[in-house]
């Protein structure tokens, strides 16, 4: 049960990165966004994917773990271009 109940915590958190991602794909702007935020974010799904590991329960939920790594990861490197792109237009 406590499986199940993880796996839905981890959809529903992470149905809204992907559309994180397309947002600041596509408005090349850090508006809105939280270094702090995504890095902890990276920190908590890092732990999550480390504690699946070292308790050896290495069963699908680890993949949405790692899912969501991936999306909040793509999401902060989009952060830095973004903030590139800002500083850029900031001097023009």
């Amino acid at each position: 049960m406590t499986g199940i109940l993880e796996t839905i915590m981890l959809i529903c958190f992470g149905l809204s990165w992907p559309i994180s991602v397309y947002k600041s794909a596509t408005s090349h702007s850090t508006k809105g966004k939280s270094l702090f935020f995504i890095l902890a974010v990276i920190v908590g799904y890092l732990a999550g994917i480390t504690g699946k590991i070292i308790g050896g329960n290495t069963n699908y939920v680890l993949a949405l773990y790692v899912i969501n790594l991936i999306f909040v990861s793509v999401d902060l490197l989009l952060y830095f271009r973004n903030k590139k792109h800002e500083s850029k237009n900031a001097h023009a």
